[in-house]
């Protein structure tokens, strides 16, 4: 898995980095909550472990933040302040759970695979199935893309990308993010097969309607969503 650890203790980033790395996670690390908060919105992670005392912004405002742009990735809240009220204000911020330092790693690698397990069966339960925005409808099953209930044949590589930008709509996502998880490979940054593909799927998705779903965001990358906004 892909996590990102935002802490600033060197103490405690050196024992879960080796701890985690030697279970064959990919860890980044940020060391405050502006460059936590940067990297948790600009790229895509599988798990987020969360210092609640950390410089510039904290650790509650750092959920909170993520949360408006991300509601199902799991979000652990480490805190030195074990009383009721920090542990309730760290829930309440949109962590899903918390421990309280000092921690034995035995019991961090636990809550992670919890919180993990907990995610894929609350997937299950929501049907994943099926992806939907406006009046456009994919189906990872049947593997079949309708727009206002006439059928669009995609490639292979064009159902991948459309799948991830309904996964994430809403969501800005650039270049490298889209190369990353469609691709599944780390394609130079120079390469335009992101706007030749993008180009492909608009001809197709909306070309001729009159809500257009896939937008670009100028200096950023793309986005699907229902709602059009002047991106300059």
């Amino acid at each position: 898995m892909k996590l990102l650890l935002i802490e600033d203790e060197p103490s405690v980033i050196s024992v879960i980095q080796r701890g985690l790395s030697a279970a064959g996670h990919e860890l980044a690390i940020a060391m405050d909550g502006q460059s936590g908060l940067d990297m948790a919105l600009g790229h895509s992670f599988d798990f987020i472990i969360l210092d609640l005392m950390i410089p510039v912004v904290n650790g509650m405002e750092v959920c909170r933040r993520i949360r408006q742009s991300n509601t199902t990735i799991p979000i652990l809240m480490l805190t030195a302040l074990g009383t009721t009220e920090n542990i309730v204000s760290g829930l309440d911020a949109g962590a899903d759970d918390y421990m309280t330092k000092p921690f034995k790693l035995a019991e961090l690698e636990a809550r992670i695979r919890t919180l993990i397990r907990r995610g894929k069966d609350s997937d299950k339960q929501k049907n994943p199935a099926l992806l939907k925005i406006a009046d456009l409808l994919l189906d990872k099953v049947t593997k079949t893309v309708k727009r206002n209930a006439q059928t669009i044949d995609l490639t292979a590589t064009e159902f991948r990308l459309l799948e991830f930008l309904m996964t994430n709509q809403n969501r800005v996502l650039n270049r490298m993010e889209i190369l990353e998880n469609v691709w599944d490979i780390n394609f130079n940054l120079g390469t335009n097969v992101v706007d030749v593909y993008i180009n492909y799927l608009r001809k197709k998705i909306d070309k001729d309607r009159e809500t257009k779903l896939i937008q670009t965001i100028f200096g950023m990358g793309y986005v699907m969503r229902q709602t059009y906004e002047d991106s300059k």
